[in-house]
């Protein structure tokens, strides 16, 4: 038997071992299992160090954001510990250098550990951090320091308002929509706590295949129930808008860019969002692709139509997140050309908070595929990147792929757009071109199904994209290791063996369904394959 093939059947044998110790546990509580530390030693040494948690903030800016982190604390630290420990919050000294959402936990005596934050957020996240060093079984003796590389880190759902999930593999929406406003779910604190618990501080609540029933009144009163659970963990909504709403809901003829009327039509319905939802994030738009509409409809360009959206957000703080997946069926350019013509000639020309949202390759969402080039080539415009957590072109949640290694292939390819170390990592941290607003998005896998990701180990892809989007430097085995420990524990006879499953398992998926570089070999319809007779 060849090598490979011989550790791959040894951790396959691990992790069904380890699949019989785990019978009893059904995947909800994710990488947040507060159970008891072993050995009883580690966890008589962390309680002694922990006895009291001091939070201080510089700045107390969302009490209600500091609530969570007690709570947080208070529930993890009372799990982890088997005791009570004593949370208090006072005012820290001045902490500029943290920004809006870093924080340093450091022990100050024995048996007081310090949170430190500027602000509120950073107090949530820091409180992650401490119960996160704890589960992996990590040290306490030196400071943990952390500043997130990116602003806005957000998950997309691609959720249609009757909870179909496009793309979606777990489910149905989490959104229970014909309940909302009256209702809500417990999962929806449950999964903003778990999106905290990574560093995501945003979500778009549906399809960018856009329905503009979501931009009326009654709908918008839904979303805001969402929002309100959300805001005390660090998270904003955002929505996609359907370029056409202004003829669909608003009763013009047109929805031209440039039309005075149609302006004023988006400025008036942003200002109702702003009223109901005060910290609303904005818009992500998809606009002339695969039949959607868009500002070409009316013989404008994708920096025309984004613009308008923008100067509606402006005032409000607001971003508008426009994709640059244009791909047209008759269009004869080569399609992984198609964006680099649409966008190139449009560098600069997009508003300051406007972000062009775009896929990590140009094709899409394939397996393995080279960088997009709009990384290299856009140096004035402010770009995210939207990488892919739901398996569409890699076993749906059916096979085990975990995407952190493709991640990190994709975050450490060098565009030599500023010469060699032109990393995407530092194209989307902002540092390479001086950009304003930096961006990564994630289409999430999350779903109704009881472990909310369908295949249990397709948890770890959700983990890893927020642990990427905080820190784009992060290396993929460190971060399989961390989700590893906090999942299924720190004994070595279960780290190795699912670490080693997680590796590889990518690259096992790029080897059986697009062989040397060959793609779109799969059924035309669920994308499931590989089906080459297609």
């Amino acid at each position: 038997m060849p090598r490979h093939r011989s550790r791959l059947s040894a951790a396959c044998l691990g992790g069904l071992a380890l699949a019989a110790t785990l019978a009893a546990e059904d995947g909800y509580r994710l990488w947040l299992r507060y159970d008891p530390i072993e050995p009883e030693a580690l966890r008589t040494h962390y309680a002694e160090t922990i006895g009291t948690v001091e939070l201080a903030p510089t700045l107390d800016d969302r009490p209600a954001v500091t609530d969570s982190a007690r709570e947080e604390l208070l529930l993890g630290l009372t799990g982890l510990l088997a005791t009570t420990p004593r949370i208090v919050i006072t005012t820290g000294s001045p902490a500029p250098e943290l920004g809006e959402e870093g924080y340093r936990v450091s022990t100050l005596t024995p048996g007081t550990v310090r949170i430190t934050a500027y602000r509120s957020a950073g107090l949530l996240y820091g409180a992650f951090a401490l119960l996160r060093q704890m589960q992996t079984h990590g040290r306490l003796d030196a400071p943990l320091t952390s500043v997130p590389r990116i602003q806005h880190r957000m998950l997309n759902h691609w959720d249609n308002l009757d909870r179909f999930v496009e793309r979606g593999y777990a489910g149905f929406s989490l959104w229970e929509w014909f309940n909302l406003p009256d209702i809500l779910s417990p999962r929806y604190r449950d999964y903003a706590r778990a999106c905290a618990s990574i560093g995501i501080n945003g979500t778009v609540l549906t399809n960018v295949n856009a329905d503009a029933l979501v931009l009326t009144p009654a709908w918008l009163e839904k979303v805001a129930a969402l929002a309100d659970v959300f805001r005390p963990w660090g998270i904003r909504v955002y929505l996609t808008s359907r370029f056409s709403a202004p003829i669909q809901i608003g009763g013009l003829g047109t929805a031209d860019p440039l039309d005075p009327r149609v302006a004023d039509w988006w400025r008036a319905r942003v200002d109702e969002i702003y009223r109901l939802i005060p910290d609303f994030g904005g818009f992500l738009v998809k606009a002339n692709s695969e039949g959607q509409p868009g500002p070409q409809d009316y013989g404008r360009t994708h920096a025309e139509g984004a613009n308008m959206l923008a100067d509606a957000l402006a005032p409000h703080g607001g971003i508008v997140l426009w994709r640059a997946f244009v791909y047209q069926a008759d269009n004869t350019l080569d399609r992984v050309r198609q964006a680099s013509a649409e966008f190139n000639p449009l560098d600069g020309a997009f508003r300051d908070n406007v972000v062009l949202q775009i896929k990590n390759g140009p094709l899409d969402f394939m397996p393995r595929e080279p960088f997009h080039p709009l990384f290299g080539s856009l140096r004035r415009t402010n770009l995210a990147a939207e990488l892919q957590i739901t398996q569409e072109y890699l076993g749906g949640s059916i096979h085990l792929a975990w995407l952190g290694t493709m991640w990190e292939e994709f975050l450490q390819s060098d565009t030599f757009a500023a010469g060699p170390g032109s990393t995407i990592e530092r194209i989307l941290d902002g540092s390479l071109h001086g950009r304003r607003i930096t961006a990564m998005a994630g289409v999430a896998n999350t779903g109704t199904d009881r472990n909310w990701t369908g295949h249990a180990m397709a948890q770890g892809n959700w983990y890893a994209f927020g642990r990427l989007a905080w820190d784009p430097g992060l290396s993929a085995r460190a971060i399989a290791e961390e989700w590893t420990r906090m999942t299924f524990g720190n004994a070595p006879e279960v780290v190795g063996p699912v670490v080693t499953l997680l590796i590889g398992s990518r690259e096992t998926v790029v080897n059986y369904s697009m062989p040397l570089g060959l793609h779109h070999i799969m059924a035309a319809g669920h994308h499931y394959g590989p089906g080459p007779w297609v």
